[in-house]
């Protein structure tokens, strides 16, 4: 058997082994693919279903609890904010939330700070969809001034270069 394997030319293994090697690293792939707990925003509904963990309907999907913040005071609360709207994970929110706390958050009163708090709990790309008004906001968001704002900011009418803010080393003058 040996000699047989040594009178086949070198590059005939190789390429035997070589595709051998792509079939396993294709059929992984595949493997992955349909296992995906987590799959990207506007990918293959499919994926979804095929993970067998989620739930078919993505409104239904349980969303983790906000952290308890009942004690926390104004200076505090607003440099959360200012490094919240900074820090989501996708660089389209961070982008539009960090210019608008950059903006109206110095004038916000306790009460609106509180509520723009609790849009920072809804998931990043929910948001983004709802200031570039690709999506219906809840009831809950709809009719409120914030949202407004955060919609006619994200307009952009002055045709403003946005980029990320510092993050201030000091309180802002109020």
């Amino acid at each position: 058997m040996a000699s047989i394997i040594r009178s086949i030319p070198r590059s005939t293994l190789i390429l035997k082994r070589s595709r051998v090697q792509v079939r396993s690293l294709s059929s992984s792939l595949r493997i992955l693919k349909t296992n995906d707990p987590f799959p990207l925003p506007l990918s293959d509904p499919e994926l979804a279903k095929s993970a067998g963990r989620l739930p078919d309907n993505a409104e239904e999907w349980p969303m983790p609890s906000p952290l308890d913040r009942s004690g926390e005071d104004v200076q505090t609360l607003r440099s959360r904010l200012i490094y919240q709207t900074r820090k989501r994970g996708t660089l389209e929110t961070d982008l539009i939330l960090s210019t608008f706390a950059k903006e109206f958050l110095p004038s916000m009163s306790y009460e609106e700070m509180k509520q723009f708090d609790k849009l920072l709990d809804e998931p990043d790309w929910d948001i983004f969809y709802w200031a570039v008004q690709k999506r219906e906001p809840p009831q809950k968001w709809k009719d409120t001034s914030l949202l407004q704002k955060l919609i006619q900011h994200a307009k952009n009418e002055g045709k403003v270069v946005r980029r990320m803010p510092e993050l201030m080393q000091k309180e802002p003058e109020l």
